[in-house]
């Protein structure tokens, strides 16, 4: 399985980040090539086989993948040895409605599953804490990037200290979006002029949701320095990362994940 490494502005020892991609590609079939969502559609032998193949990748056992059911909500989780301790329905439960992970444990591969929105990947090395969010248009509205950093802080991090990797995701020449969400973004007080434009042509409105959660991270704390956006369109580059813009809803998802090695 080829796996495209997120590298952060300042290298970090003994930590992996990483977003899968989809190797051989079926034009004819949207979920072709490496999908782990399991809630999307797919067939679930394929996505268990896919998930057992990263596990060996990886050198660790299937229940160390922990992945959330994503709803685009604003909900972080920690992944800690009480959660470990649960039974596999109650973990389940546990991770239903939840957009992000944070985890300080060790060999446990923390991910989300994303198809056009922004996946982030966060570490402070020093406090040995790593996260993972999920951020579409309404969780960047609703500024999941300040939860996970706040999430972190209280399991020991300094958010002076984190670094954050976007994985691939749609690029803003590629969002084009409805005046409604225009609208969402103006009334939770972004900078509309930093993060829309016009086209020329159609007059639609085209977000830049990797500038939008780049700012909620800045306003979070993270140094602006410490933040690396992805060149990765998965629109543009469908063919290697799975994208409901340009496949449909129904279709695969990449995984970006992050794990103290």
């Amino acid at each position: 399985m080829e796996l495209l490494d997120l590298e952060f502005e300042q290298p970090v020892s003994s930590v992996k980040a990483f977003s899968t991609t989809r190797g051989e590609v079926d034009g004819r079939n949207a979920y072709s090539g490496v999908n782990l969502c399991d809630y999307v559609g797919d067939d679930a032998l394929r996505v268990l086989d896919a998930r057992l193949t990263l596990a060996m990748q990886l050198g660790v056992d299937l229940d160390d993948l922990i992945m959330p059911r994503q709803t685009h909500s604003t909900r972080v989780a920690v992944i800690d040895e009480r959660f470990r301790s649960l039974d596999i329905d109650k973990q389940e439960a546990a991770l239903e409605g939840v957009d992000a992970l944070v985890t300080t444990l060790q060999g446990v591969v923390i991910g989300v599953n994303t198809a056009d929105c922004v996946p982030l990947v966060l570490v402070d090395g020093q406090a040995g804490v790593i996260a993972v969010a999920h951020a579409g248009w309404r969780g960047t509205v609703g500024r999941i990037g300040d939860a996970v950093v706040k999430e972190m802080c209280r399991q020991g991090a300094d958010a002076h200290r984190i670094q954050v990797a976007m994985g691939p995701s749609i690029c803003q020449e590629c969002f084009e979006v409805g005046d409604e969400v225009v609208t969402a973004f103006k009334t939770a007080g972004f900078a509309l002029d930093d993060i829309v434009k016009r086209n020329a042509v159609t007059g639609k409105a085209h977000i830049d949701l990797r500038m939008a959660n780049r700012a909620v991270l800045i306003a979070a704390g993270v140094p602006e320095g410490n933040i690396v956006t992805s060149r990765h369109c998965s629109r543009c580059e469908h063919g290697r990362f799975f994208s409901a813009r340009r496949l449909g809803i129904n279709s695969g998802r990449t995984l970006t994940a992050i794990i103290k090695e």
